[in-house]
């Protein structure tokens, strides 16, 4: 679930060309490492659910973090650009399908959503579609996720996103929002770092 740009090429810069230099498909690569740099997201040994993986770029970099002891399963309605070690699982699956929660067979330490709307170029519709997507994903980690896991999400900006924070914030310790420097500057794209899960009661 990509944006669908009609000219690609325009979107070419230094993250796109360094991307591709060390082996990454896209230049996204670049926002999950410097959230995880600084927020501690992934560590060694974890197993990461990556929900909107294509091309796979956050797969291959959650791998070299969780090294051979760890697990990446991605998920994705378009096929993944990369080659798959041993210890990464694709299913090729829409998330909005109810289906999807049988599919998704463990639970995890991380979950991570880089899942984007193909935009419509109206930009109320394409700030919701966005809500949508980052509420399917919230609903997965609160299934999916282990005691302590922790939570990133990109979301498009929007005046909805406040009541969205405070719903998360229910089921975290740490909530924060995020744009990494990656980040396109006409993007109204954010990330949402949430740590330290912990179910409650309802």
């Amino acid at each position: 679930m990509k944006r669908n740009f009609k000219n690609k090429n325009k979107w070419k810069d230094i993250y796109t060309d360094l991307a591709r230099k060390l082996g990454y498909p896209a230049r996204s690569v670049f926002k999950l490492k410097e959230i995880n740099e600084i927020y501690k997201i992934i560590k060694k040994g974890d197993k990461v659910l990556d929900l909107g993986a294509s091309p796979g770029s956050w797969s291959l970099y959650a791998l070299k973090i969780v090294g051979k002891k760890g697990r990446v399963v991605a998920i994705d309605l378009n096929d993944l650009e990369i080659v798959f070690p041993e210890n990464l699982e694709f299913i090729k699956f829409d998330i909005l399908n109810d289906e999807i929660f049988s599919k998704i067979k463990e639970n995890f330490n991380v979950v991570l959503s880089d899942l984007a709307p193909l935009t419509s170029g109206i930009l109320d519709l394409d700030k919701e579609n966005s809500l949508i997507l980052a509420k399917r994903a919230f609903e997965i980690a609160k299934t999916k996720l282990k005691d302590k896991g922790n939570f990133v999400c990109k979301i498009f900006e929007s005046e909805k996103i406040n009541s969205f924070l405070k719903e998360i914030k229910r089921y975290f310790n740490f909530v924060k929002r995020y744009r990494p420097k990656a980040t396109r500057k006409r993007s109204s794209e954010i990330y949402i770092i949430a740590k330290e899960f912990q179910k409650i009661n309802l």
